[in-house]
């Protein structure tokens, strides 16, 4: 009883935050995944290789949803015989969006049946230097168990109620290989804060949402270790931070 009255209220406050924010009727499929994710091992699958990619069991959402949530299209949009591939393409930048030289990017991409229906969601290597695929995993699976904080329009996670794991974190060195220099560095006593600009290829831009395709990534890495222990940042209108350092054993 306790179970089914906390996912009564946990859906009515993000069926509120849905309505709040767009008005549209997409928000039934978006509750819909959200309580997937609850079940996540019943809905969804996890390969790791050379990027890293969730696999839809009982897919849901559609590619129209993914428009009006990030209020843009892809990067490149690719007809196959089994449905299509969406690619968005974030390429490093300076804060002004102007593309760096030696280039750097990072995708992701999502694949849809014929239905138009996700079936996957894929991470490319570049983006697992930052968000290693242990964490990233993890972070995905307690989207399921987050609380909708309405009036700052967040989903937030109790990342003191989750499982750890034990996974290395990457080192500065590493990620300044893949990554190149950053464009800041804000240094403190303890931690260095590295920030990078990474422009997103993107088409049809909504009106009003001209500064969604530019995404500021902030790794906190520490000084003593040399360990990335944070990081967060703007893909396309949707916001991710991870404190790694919590996640682990």
């Amino acid at each position: 009883m306790l179970k089914i009255s906390v996912r009564l209220v946990r859906g009515i406050l993000i069926i509120s935050l849905l309505l709040s924010l767009t008005g549209c009727f997409y928000w039934w499929r978006t509750y819909q995944t959200y309580l997937q994710l609850g079940e996540f091992d019943e809905h969804f699958f996890v390969t790791a290789a050379n990027d890293f990619t969730v696999h839809f069991k009982h897919p849901i959402l559609l590619d129209d949803d993914f428009v009006s949530l990030a209020k843009l299209r892809a990067s490149e949009e690719i007809k196959n015989p089994t449905g299509q591939v969406w690619e968005y393409r974030f390429r490093k930048s300076d804060k002004q969006g102007n593309i760096l030289s030696p280039e750097v990017q990072f995708t992701l991409s999502l694949r849809f049946n014929q239905q138009n229906e996700a079936m996957a969601l894929s991470f490319s290597r570049i983006f697992l230097q930052i968000a290693p695929s242990e964490f990233l995993e993890l972070s995905i699976r307690s989207v399921g168990s987050g609380i909708i904080d309405k009036k700052n329009r967040q989903l937030k996670v109790d990342t003191d109620k989750l499982r750890k794991i034990n996974a290395r974190l990457p080192l500065k060195s590493v990620v300044i290989a893949n990554l190149g220099e950053p464009f800041q560095v804000e240094d403190g006593k303890a931690k260095e804060v590295y920030l990078y600009y990474f422009m997103l290829e993107a088409h049809g831009i909504k009106k009003g949402y001209e500064d969604r395709p530019l995404s500021a990534i902030r790794l906190t890495f520490d000084k003593n270790t040399q360990e990335l222990i944070k990081m967060s940042g703007s893909f396309a209108g949707l916001k991710i931070s991870i404190n790694y350092r919590k996640h682990q054993t």
